[in-house]
């Protein structure tokens, strides 16, 4: 998948994350993190952005996640959503499909 333009999903509400996503000039992905759970999370967190970033074949991305104590299932549908937007894709999206 090929990021077009920055977008975003999400909200700063509690138990929910602001994701932004948008090209990188380099060609490997970059994840940062603002989470008031850091420390307990924070790798959990890393992994999951990679893991959707990877599964998605999505490469020259950068991904910001601030984090309000969000659950995995949410914090992969956030950053499904923003990386779709940043691609262009309204069509045909695989939504339900494994992740």
């Amino acid at each position: 998948m090929k990021l077009l333009q920055a977008s975003m999903a999400g909200t700063l509400e509690s138990s929910d994350a602001l994701v932004t996503v948008e090209p990188a000039k380099a060609e490997e992905n970059e994840v940062e993190i603002d989470s008031s759970v850091y420390a307990q999370f924070g790798e959990q967190i890393r992994q999951t952005a990679y893991d959707v970033l990877d599964k998605l074949a999505v490469s020259g991305a950068k991904v910001h996640i601030q984090d309000k104590g969000a659950l995995d299932c949410t914090l992969r549908a956030r950053i499904e959503t923003a990386l779709y937007r940043a691609s262009g894709q309204t069509e045909n999206l695989p939504w339900g499909t494994e992740l």
